[in-house]
């Protein structure tokens, strides 16, 4: 005769759900770990390109460095007009030009300013609004070593079909191989991995960024 079989009782069933819980929260740790490696390990630590020329330099505000490197890299004649995104609304073309010194009124025309972006992925709009409407093929992005990787998910997503020239630039505290050895270093590694994980997922969802956006005026 088959002995019959007693049901789970409601404390082994809360047991089981536990166990299954911490699993699979487990297996999800290791892996976001496995990737916050990964991520540190990988940002750039060199500008890999630096003969190429293209339409435009694309510089995105927002931290030290970036647009002293988009400067020196417009009068160096990399790009003939470099794009400023996301720029404060108090800052003009005018103060722009002053930290170029004495090539301030001849580079000055070159220089355009963007104030409409808030975010990385307002950089890329606002970007990606330009560079369509004057029609360029080529950009050279300037950001910093540890924004690069989610600045060029966000901008590719953009504009396609656009060559991408990343240019990183490498804040004090960010240096790579050296990130982890300051508590800001570390802390500002971990918030971009997150925010890339969370630009990963939108764009999952939202793949054409630029739909139903105004063009540029």
């Amino acid at each position: 005769m088959a002995r019959s079989r007693t049901p789970p009782t409601t404390r082994t069933l809360l047991w089981r759900g536990v166990r299954w819980t911490l699993v699979i929260f487990s297996i999800l740790a290791f892996v976001w770990v496995g990737g916050l490696v990964w991520f540190a390990a990988t940002m750039p630590r060199e500008v890999a390109d630096t003969r190429t020329r293209t339409d435009a330099i694309v510089v995105l505000t927002g931290g030290s460095g970036r647009l002293e490197e988009g400067l020196r890299l417009l009068k160096e004649g990399y790009a003939p007009v470099l794009f400023v995104s996301g720029v404060n609304p108090k800052v003009t073309r005018r103060d722009l030009q002053r930290l170029l010194g004495p090539a301030g009124s001849a580079l000055g025309k070159r220089i355009l300013v963007g104030y409409r972006a808030e975010h990385t992925r307002g950089n890329a709009i606002e970007t990606a609004m330009w560079a369509n409407a004057q029609g360029l093929r080529s950009l050279r992005l300037v950001t910093a070593n540890y924004h690069m990787r989610r600045s060029l998910f966000e901008l590719s997503s953009a504009l396609p079909n656009v060559a991408m020239i990343p240019n990183p630039v490498f804040p004090e505290g960010v240096r790579p191989r050296k990130w982890w050895r300051s508590a800001s270093g570390f802390s500002t590694v971990f918030r971009e991995y997150n925010k890339y994980l969370a630009a990963l997922l939108l764009g999952t969802f939202t793949p054409n960024i630029l739909r139903d956006r105004p063009r540029w005026s």
